[in-house]
């Protein structure tokens, strides 16, 4: 009897022993929609492995030409959190969050940003484009860091840790683009693109864009403001021209033959490359597009006094 109560105790040790080593129930995994590649690379960079994203707006799609599908209402209904940027990119998700039955409040990932405006079609305009410039994308990272903490704070650690490591990132990048730029004399940096997309980088870095198209790739210039255009090219000195992976290159290219400027490459402004392309990720993006600009820009000869 006493053998069987010592065999029965050592048991029941055993047990316990093997329960106290069961792991903790798995964190919570976020499922998150972003409206385009770049932010939804953003969001997968700040909330690693708990978080899910989706990106509405797919690689080389266009932000500002998007269809949305019955689809994409299903993944906003099924969403912990919605991701925009803001500042009028996203013109579609209205309609899109009506077909969904949506009546949360996404994360406006650019509020904080100094925006820029301009004149378009006879009206002010916000420019959207606000990821060309590194610095806008670190207050991004910031805003979505604290919107995920805000959503599962159990897993607030490894958000700020992440973030802490990809604006690190995000530093060492802005300071390399800050060294390519001033391999190029000022009076040089001058870069021909099919639409208004590098206004921030423009501003940050102190480069000069010229565009045949407005903001949107879905504005069409008039006759006149195309004779303008090409004066204005013709007296700046630009010599190559970039085609972009989501706007119909023939303006820039028709542009391009009146002028005698030479391509240079496809540039990424509102949209990642699929994996395996230049640009599949943000900081590569940039890269690749400072790349090819630094280049061209250091063939451009002086404009006329």
């Amino acid at each position: 009897m006493k053998s069987r109560l010592l065999s029965l105790v050592a048991c029941c040790c055993a047990c316990l022993a093997v329960m106290g080593h069961v792991p903790a129930a798995a964190a919570r995994t976020l499922r998150a929609v972003a409206s385009f590649s770049v932010l939804a690379d953003v969001v997968r960079q700040v909330g690693g492995a708990h978080v899910d994203v989706t990106s509405l707006v797919p690689p080389d799609g266009d932000p500002h030409e998007f269809e949305p599908a019955p689809a994409d209402a299903r993944r906003l209904q099924d969403a912990d959190l919605i991701f925009l940027s803001g500042d009028g990119l996203e013109t579609w998700f209205v309609r899109l969050a009506r077909a969904a039955g949506y009546h949360g409040t996404p994360v406006i990932t650019s509020d904080g940003i100094v925006t820029r405006d301009m004149r378009e079609n006879g009206r002010d305009v916000t420019d959207p484009h606000v990821w060309n410039s590194v610095p806008n994308v670190e207050i991004w990272t910031r805003n979505i860091r604290d919107a995920l903490i805000r959503a599962d704070p159990d897993d607030a650690d490894a958000f700020r840790a992440s973030a802490a490591a990809y604006l690190g990132r995000l530093q060492a990048l802005d300071h390399y683009v800050r060294e390519r730029i001033t391999t190029v004399p000022p009076d040089r940096r001058r870069v021909l693109t099919g639409h208004t997309g590098f206004g921030y980088f423009g501003r940050e870095y102190g480069v000069t864009f010229i565009a045949p198209q407005g903001l949107s790739t879905e504005t069409e210039p008039a006759a006149a403001d195309i004779a303008a255009l090409i004066r204005q090219i013709r007296a700046s000195g630009v010599s190559t021209y970039f085609v972009e992976n989501t706007a119909d290159p023939r303006l820039v290219q028709q542009v391009a033959r009146a002028t005698g400027t030479r391509a240079g490459g496809t540039m990424y402004v509102e949209s990642l490359s699929p994996p395996g392309g230049p640009a599949p990720d943000y900081l590569s993006m940039i890269r690749h597009d400072v790349d090819l600009m630094v280049p061209a820009m250091m063939t451009s000869h002086e404009p006329p006094p």
